[in-house]
């Protein structure tokens, strides 16, 4: 199984590349865990919003898997506690199907991205800044994959 996270942006804080990495590492070999991060187009004053967000869009769905299952990040989507997002991770695990995971640019995903997301997931109802939601991503599927291993890194 693979885990791909497609985002946009390339620059990110070195806190935040270092927290990527610490918890990127500490995956299993047979849980592979890819970034594949997305250019952020240039934008202008008067820059078309709905044209760059669906620029990036268009490169976010290209670097999905062909098969996999699709979960676009997204501040309305589905909230789950951490037992029922290990339970949904596990059922990924035992189908050994990768998913792929959508973030958007700061104006979001494109309606594109959403219409072909399998599921819409919502690290809170607040909006963070990029490289915090990456963290906090990474670290949620971490959390995930323990819970599914009885390890001791997650305590209810």
């Amino acid at each position: 199984m693979r885990l791909l996270v497609a985002a946009v942006g390339q620059r990110m804080p070195a806190w935040a590349e270092q927290a990527w990495g610490e918890y990127s590492r500490r995956f299993p070999p047979s849980l592979k865990l890819e970034l594949k991060q997305i250019r952020l187009p240039k934008r202008a004053k008067n820059a078309d919003v709905v044209a760059a967000r669906n620029a990036e869009g268009q490169d976010l769905l290209a670097a999905v898997p062909t098969g996999a299952l699709v979960v676009a990040l997204d501040e309305r989507g589905k909230q789950w506690t951490t037992r029922e997002f290990s339970a949904r991770f596990e059922s990924w695990m035992q189908e050994g199907r990768d998913v792929a995971f959508l973030v958007g640019g700061p104006d979001g995903l494109s309606q594109e991205c959403k219409s072909r997301a399998d599921l819409s997931w919502a690290l809170g109802r607040a909006t963070y800044p990029h490289a915090l939601a990456r963290v906090m991503m990474v670290e949620q599927l971490y959390r995930a994959w323990t819970v599914t291993q009885n390890h001791p890194y997650h305590r209810d």
